[in-house]
């Protein structure tokens, strides 16, 4: 993306004033995007995204500037600008010889996005609409939506680091509002890959139609949901996003530093049901959260959290490894190159258990079964959590019997850990993601077998 010499002439300059880290992140990005809704296309739009962020740190303080200007001159301004800001100034010359690393990846994109006409893409969307209006007249209202990116990276740092990575992602998502006699539902359902075009060779369009309009006039005869404490099962896939926001962003290690986690200093005690295992996992072939490095050029990793029950660590990235005298565990991650990396996740699930799921079901007298959740809200602090159910039934005598409408799931993250005593062996990743943290986004993936909850908290509107 840029030549050798440049890049490690860049780092030199950020280094003149004594800093103790310099690294430049080079972005290439390109995408596009097309959404229909009510028949009609309402966008279709591309765009591009060049530049690079330069990071010095000297001591405790971290310089950042990034440039549009990949040229000698603006790379130099840049560099000297996030040394200032480190170092205030200061002196000493220190020079960088960078050795590339080479790290595998056993994805092979087949036919890159932006080489396919946009009509293709509009009839993607258009296929879609037609599918999801034919399953019944209650649907009123489809909107459609497919998207891709290629983003293509190199990360270079004073350690001598040179890597490269190029990412491809593609996704569709239908959503369907079906209107009855007890008024309006929603249903949705997406799909995306860290693949290209090819995905539609795995993904049937009409299929996810289909889906998204049965869920939403399957919930036009759903019952008011029950509140109080319930026994819960979540169904394969349907739960990752729980365990992502409850769990998962208090097992990152600049919210632990900050003794902003429920889970700081608890590492080697029992956090969990002895059949929990939990994996943040970058290497997941093809899944959303996959990368080849992560931002700051490490590879990346399978990283097991939670073992057997037991806090076993946390993810890191380069910096507060660096602090802690370890290596990072590949989780840093940033929006763009405008912004700084900070320790994020990447796939990350629960792995599957013994039970079958139908027993799961048959031995639970009654509850609440969840196919989907939807947004929620988490204290990273305490671990206390509320959840939206999208798509959830009642369990009654152990079968799933009737649709509930969309009510609330609240509890605690180390809580709900504890009283997990059945996990299916169907494990199944959920939707793609964008996790959101201090302002930035970027892709990923979660996942979860079926499991059973002892009691957790709904918030419904039954009496």
């Amino acid at each position: 993306m840029l030549d050798e010499s440049l890049v490690a002439g860049t780092l030199d300059t950020a280094l003149t004033g004594g800093a103790d880290f310099a690294e430049v992140f080079v972005e290439d990005k390109r995408s596009s995007s097309a959404f229909l809704d009510d028949g009609r296309i309402e966008e279709l739009t591309s765009g591009r995204n060049r530049g690079a962020g330069i990071r010095v740190v000297a001591g405790d303080t971290t310089g950042f500037a990034h440039t549009a200007d990949l040229t000698e001159n603006g790379l130099r301004i840049a560099a000297e600008a996030a040394a200032a800001a480190a170092t205030g100034g200061g002196g000493g010359v220190r020079k960088v010889n960078l050795e590339r690393q080479t790290t595998g990846r056993d994805i092979d994109v087949q036919t890159f996005p932006e080489t396919i006409a946009k009509g293709k893409k509009v009839e993607l969307l258009t296929r879609a609409d037609e599918e999801a209006r034919s399953v019944g007249d209650s649907i009123s209202q489809v909107s459609a939506r497919y998207g891709d990116s290629r983003r293509r990276i190199l990360v270079a740092n004073s350690d001598g680091l040179l890597a490269e990575d190029d990412q491809v992602r593609t996704m569709f998502s239908v959503s369907c509002v079906a209107v009855g006699d007890t008024g309006m539902q929603t249903g949705r359902e997406s799909h995306g890959r860290t693949i290209g075009w090819e995905m539609f060779d795995e993904v049937e369009i009409e299929h996810m139609a289909r889906t998204a309009a049965n869920r939403a006039i399957t919930k036009l005869k759903a019952r008011p949901a029950p509140s109080g404490a319930q026994t819960v099962v979540v169904g394969p896939g349907g739960g990752g996003v729980l365990f992502h926001e409850a769990c998962g962003h208090g097992l990152e290690a600049d919210l632990v530093s900050k003794n902003a986690s429920v889970f700081a200093g608890r590492v080697g005690e029992q956090v969990a049901s002895p059949l929990v295992t939990l994996i943040d996992d970058g290497t997941m072939s093809a899944e959303w959260g996959n990368f080849a490095i992560d931002d700051e050029g490490r590879p990346a990793q399978r990283n097991v959290l939670i073992q057997d029950g037991i806090l076993t660590d946390y993810m890191y990235d380069q910096i507060r490894a660096r602090k802690e005298g370890r290596p990072s565990s590949g989780n840093g991650r940033r929006q763009s190159y405008q912004h700084l990396p900070m320790v994020r996740m990447t796939n990350t699930y629960i792995t599957a258990g013994q039970d079958d799921p139908a027993d799961i079901i048959s031995s639970t007298e009654s509850g609440v079964y969840v196919a989907q959740l939807g947004g929620g809200q988490v204290n990273t602090a305490t671990g206390d959590f509320v959840f939206g159910m999208t798509e959830a039934y009642l369990i009654e005598d152990g079968k799933i019997t009737e649709p509930i409408r969309e009510g609330n799931l609240i509890g605690n993250g180390p809580e709900v850990l504890t009283r997990i005593d059945a996990l299916g062996n169907d494990f199944a990743m959920g939707h793609p993601g964008t996790c959101g943290k201090d302002g930035q986004g970027v892709p990923v993936g979660d996942g979860t077998p079926t499991i059973r909850v002892t009691s957790l908290t709904v918030g419904g509107t039954a009496a």
